[in-house]
Order: structure tokens, then sequence, then C-alpha cells
């Protein structure tokens, strides 16, 4: 008697081709709507221009936040299905959740360049990132722990540093949302502790990843 099988999503599992090709959409889209905040008004007067000039520089910061942390997020997802030759129903529906907290990113970062120095505003843009993160994880484990998924195995070596650095903007994202009750600054400049320690933990991440 033949062995039945689990049911997979609606036939969606498989070649990642697909997954990827929607990925790299809602990426794209997200990355878009980010830019849609800045602008200024029509019909203004040389003061009223000027004016407007000033109060646009928060929403430009808030673009160029949210752009980087979703080319880097891109460039995650990007490097785990490097090892991916097969999708199964797990890999898709993290994924899937994933590619929602990308699609909500642009209004957490409208929030941000209308009112940077409010509680919720940076707590809501911190646990969003903070979220996206942990789905990242799940995926990155879900593919290392399932070696059927890959493409040749993924080293101890390399899958604990691809988690040790997910794991560090986890938490410095995580606690920047209860530092944003005492201080939205101060969460605020918290998130500036990732940058070297990201780039160190990023470099030993990518130094095992290897194009099949």
């Amino acid at each position: 008697m033949a062995r039945i099988d689990e049911p997979e999503t609606a036939g969606l599992a498989g070649d990642p081709g697909r997954l990827l090709a929607l990925s790299d959409g809602i990426f794209a889209i997200a990355m878009t709507l980010l830019v849609l905040d800045v602008a200024v008004p029509d019909d203004l007067d040389v003061r009223a221009f000027r004016e407007a000039l000033d109060d646009l520089w928060p929403k430009v910061a808030a673009y160029g936040l949210s752009f980087t942390i979703l080319a880097a997020f891109w460039m995650d997802h990007r490097r785990i299905f490097l090892w991916v030759r097969h999708v199964d129903d797990a890999v898709l529906r993290v994924s899937l959740c994933g590619l929602g907290a990308i699609a909500l990113l642009p209004f957490p970062t409208a929030l941000l360049a209308e009112y940077p120095g409010r509680t919720v505003s940076v707590a809501l843009y911190a646990g969003t990132i903070a979220v996206t993160d942990l789905l990242h994880l799940a995926l990155f484990v879900i593919v290392w722990k399932r070696s059927r998924l890959q493409h040749e195995p993924i080293g101890d070596r390399v899958g604990r540093a691809m988690v040790a650095d997910l794991i560090t903007s986890i938490v410095v994202f995580g606690a920047s949302v209860g530092i944003a009750f005492a201080s939205p600054r101060a969460a605020m400049w918290s998130w500036a502790v990732l940058l070297p320690v990201k780039f160190v933990m990023g470099r030993r991440a990518r130094a095992g990843v290897r194009t099949p």
C-alpha cells in the first residue's frame, strides 16, 4: 500500500522559485511604499516651502532607516534560501508570516516619521522589526534542522553564527520596546548598538555561505 504523505498547502510546496518571486515582489512594494510619505505640498510660497523642507527631514530619516532595514531583511532572506532546494509546508507558512510583517512595515515607518517622540510610534516600529527578525530566525532554524530541504548540509558553526546574528536584532529591538515607555529617544538611540555588532556577526555568518 502506498504511503500517504501529509498534504501540503495547496500544492505550493516544492520548488522555492515561486516563493522567492513572491518575496521579491513584496519586498519591492514595501520599499516603494516607504517613499510615498516623502513629499512637499504644491503651490507653496518661499517661506512655506522652506518650512515644508525642514519638516520633511524626519520623514527622510525614517525612510532611510526602514529602507536599510528592509534591504537587510531581503539579503537575510536570500541568504537563507541559498541553502534551500525544497520548500515544505512549514517553510511556506513561516515565510508568508514573515512577508506579512514586511508588508506592514510602511505603516509603523509613517508613524515614526510623523510622531518620532511618541512612545507608541517607537514601540510599534521596534516591535514590528523584532517580530520580523523572529520569523526569519524560525525560518532559518527550520531549514537548518531539516536536511532534506537543503542543497547541502549547513555546518553547525555557520548555523550558530546565523542564529546569533538574528537573535542580536531580536534582543536589541525587543528591549527597545520597553525602553520606549521610559524614553522614546533613548529607545531609538539603542538601535545604533546594532551597527558594529551586526557588522562583525554578519561577516562571520556570510563567511560560511556558499552558493550551491
